[in-house]
């Protein structure tokens, strides 16, 4: 199996390009997953960081982290305008409508209690923290900010997102000698990352059922 491997990421393109190819894709998925919150965007920006780490060039982890948090960045001005059409609205919006679909009871009404508590600098946490994302920014709507505002406190948010994934790239990257090697282990701490919250509010719930059935 490991032959297999090594001799196709042996014909892979040349180093220009992947770069040719590669950052104009990262952009759109990234727009795209931040548009659509269903594409695993952390995984892209570690997978390339990792790619970036085994390149030549001295400015490929540069390019990919201003590609990611660009990308980033103009997909949450664009989800959040569309949310705000929907908030005008009489009828609402499908945007809207996603968005409140995606965000539980709970995290919208933490996320309201700590935007009045912080203000717009509790965009730079929700992008940090999984699945923290959408429940701040229907709070930001609900909330009616102002689409300027919310566009600058995002700036930090998207910057500090992809600083975050990229370092995880990185690390995994330089622990393997093949770039393969480095995307596996990268997207397996992304997807351990992500997936950590939800595995413990389970547990929460399973534990305090538990209590419950044991005290009654």
């Amino acid at each position: 199996m490991i032959p297999e491997i090594e001799s196709v990421v042996g014909a892979l393109p040349t180093e220009s390009t992947q770069q040719a190819v590669g950052y104009p894709t990262l952009f759109l998925l990234v727009a795209l997953g931040s548009l659509v919150p269903v594409i695993p965007t952390g995984a892209l920006v570690s997978s390339a960081a990792v790619v970036a780490l085994h390149q030549s060039s001295p400015f490929s982890l540069l390019f990919v982290f201003a590609v990611a948090s660009g990308a980033a960045f103009l997909g949450d001005v664009c989800l959040y305008w569309l949310g705000q059409r929907g908030v005008r609205s009489n009828h609402g919006s499908r945007w809207l409508e996603a968005l409140t679909r995606r965000a539980a009871p709970e995290r919208l009404a933490q996320a309201q209690e700590k935007l009045d508590e912080h203000g717009g600098t509790v965009l730079v946490l929700s992008r940090l923290v999984p699945a923290g994302r959408i429940p701040v920014m229907l709070a930001c709507l609900l909330g009616n900010m102002p689409l300027r505002t919310f566009a600058r406190g995002d700036v930090p948010a998207c910057l500090a997102w992809a600083a975050t994934y990229q370092l995880i790239g990185i690390l995994g990257g330089s622990l393997f000698p093949e770039p393969w090697q480095g995307v596996v282990a990268a997207v397996a701490l992304t997807v351990v990352i992500s997936g950590a919250p939800a595995v413990w509010r389970k547990l929460r719930a399973w534990f305090g059922r538990g209590t419950g059935d044991a005290t009654g």
